[in-house]
């Protein structure tokens, strides 16, 4: 059996990265006001919402990418791009909220991340179909 320990813990700390921008919404939410199913009216609270909607558009491209490099390449490779994916998504989070101007770098890099994934993932599935 195999097992992709490397791959398990990237998503795993993509589950986090949700829970934290879900915490953080829920606080700003409190903090500013805006009762549900309200998801605007303060520009601070926007910035966090805006954060965990866009890292949840992000999780659905990232994760099946993440799982089939994983499993179709390899679990180091896919364990390290999860690791970076993360780390760029804090600093995106962290830049939207002090600065939307500022959050192009976290985004970026965690988008060549993911694009990175899909693009080995889809050689794998085809080295394995025309093999």
């Amino acid at each position: 059996m195999a097992t992709y320990p490397l791959t398990a813990l990237a998503t795993l700390l993509a589950v986090l990265m949700l829970f934290w921008t879900l915490i953080k919404v829920g606080k700003a939410r409190g903090q500013y006001d805006i009762k549900a199913p309200a998801t605007s009216g303060h520009e601070m609270f926007d910035r966090a919402f805006r954060v965990q909607m866009n890292t949840l558009e992000s999780l659905v491209i990232f994760l099946p990418s993440l799982w089939v490099y994983g499993v179709f390449v390899g679990d180091v490779g896919a364990g390290v791009s999860g690791v970076v994916w993360f780390l760029a998504r804090v600093w995106f989070a962290l830049a939207y909220v002090s600065n939307p101007s500022k959050r192009g770098p976290g985004f970026a890099i965690s988008m060549v991340c993911t694009l990175g994934m899909w693009t080995g993932g889809l050689w794998g599935v085809v080295k394995v179909l025309t093999s």
